[in-house]
């Protein structure tokens, strides 16, 4: 099984779920886990009660959304991967420092000490400015894996990094086989 996890970086959460439907579509179970802002937050991009009610009926799963019920995973629950996406900079730098205040870092922290694989898919206004040195913190620790970045607007933007996530799946693949996929940033 593998967990797949929402942060609020609410305009990419439409690319999320087209992705989530694809690892559905090869087979894979999933359990999915939303941030607490996720789960209780409606923006311009959407209502959660309309996010949380589609990745329910594709996961066939109730969204695991509260540190209670996140802290099992890796030591009762074990998953064979982790998959934060979007991942935003608030929970890299979380991540990074070993904080576990919110269900995804949690879920985070209990995998990661199953040393199980997890990936990242970044999207980040700040990831080439106050999030780069997390960014190099979790390329360097074992069973972490990005997803390929690139600059989404260097000009409007020119500290931001947002994960192509048509690589999603095969960063997944890769890192159950413990490799990172090259290049990394494009």
């Amino acid at each position: 099984m593998i967990g797949y996890a929402f942060c609020g970086s609410f305009c990419t959460h439409k690319k999320s779920v087209e992705e989530l439907k694809n690892l559905i579509s090869l087979g894979y179970d999933i359990l999915p886990i939303m941030s607490e802002n996720v789960y209780s937050t409606d923006t311009r991009f959407g209502k959660a009660s309309e996010l949380i009610e589609t990745v329910e009926a594709l996961t066939g799963k109730k969204v695991i959304h509260t540190i209670k019920d996140a802290e099992p995973l890796g030591p009762k629950i074990a998953l064979d991967a982790l998959i934060i996406c979007p991942c935003t900079g608030n929970t890299l730098a979380k991540i990074s420092a070993g904080i576990s205040d919110t269900a995804v870092t949690m879920a985070s922290k209990a995998h990661l000490r199953a040393d199980r694989p997890t990936v990242i898919a970044l999207c980040s206004n700040d990831a080439l400015s106050a999030n780069l040195q997390n960014i190099s913190t979790l390329i360097e620790r074992k069973h972490v894996y990005f997803v390929p970045l690139h600059q989404d607007d260097p000009e409007k933007k020119p500290h931001s990094l947002v994960s192509e996530f048509s690589l999603l799946e095969k960063t997944l693949d890769l890192a159950m086989k413990s490799k990172q996929i090259q290049p990394l940033f494009i």
